[in-house]
């Protein structure tokens, strides 16, 4: 089951960075036909969707890697049980909001399917289409914090795709 979880959460992470290759190709393509005197329809709109795809598909990966912003001013000054119940209750906290964000993405997506919302650019893109990334990303991120709170739940070491470090960078 963990080499199956890990999968997903690499699986999202490797799509999110396929988004973020999207956003690129089509900055570069608005760029080169404007330049060229060629309007290409909806590359403005095609890259924001890649980008918000890409921003919510990286959630469950960047988090099973302990790169998500904590805010440890409090955890840090404790130790033993106090600590370990502080983490238990945020990862609980943590797993109500994303259960909670999972959810209505996907009524958002199913919603904008069922209404036909398209969107208000020249493109006319059916709107659930790019919410799809945006739902996918948030119910795994639902996952990954159900996942780590049962860990945890169960006195096991949460398990992340690498080894946190302690670097600055990590902005905890």
């Amino acid at each position: 089951m963990r080499n199956l979880l890990n999968l997903l959460y690499r699986g999202t992470g490797a799509l999110a960075a396929l988004f973020m290759i999207g956003v690129l190709i089509m900055v570069i393509a608005g760029i080169v036909t404007r330049e060229l005197g060629i309007y290409v329809r909806g590359t403005d709109d095609y890259a924001g969707y890649c980008m918000a795809a890409a921003g919510f598909l990286a959630l469950a990966y960047t988090f099973k890697h302990g790169e998500h912003i904590r805010v440890t001013l409090i955890i840090e000054r404790l130790s033993g049980k106090p600590r370990q119940l502080l983490e238990w209750l945020t990862l609980a906290f943590g797993s109500a909001i994303a259960c909670t964000l999972a959810f209505y993405s996907l009524r958002l997506v199913l919603n904008s399917h069922e209404f036909n919302d398209i969107s208000q650019g020249v493109d006319a893109t059916p709107l659930w289409i790019p919410q799809i990334g945006m739902a996918v990303g948030t119910v795994v991120l639902a996952i990954a914090f159900l996942d780590d709170l049962l860990l945890m739940t169960l006195g096991r070491p949460v398990a992340r795709l690498a080894k946190h470090s302690q670097e600055p960078a990590h902005m905890e």
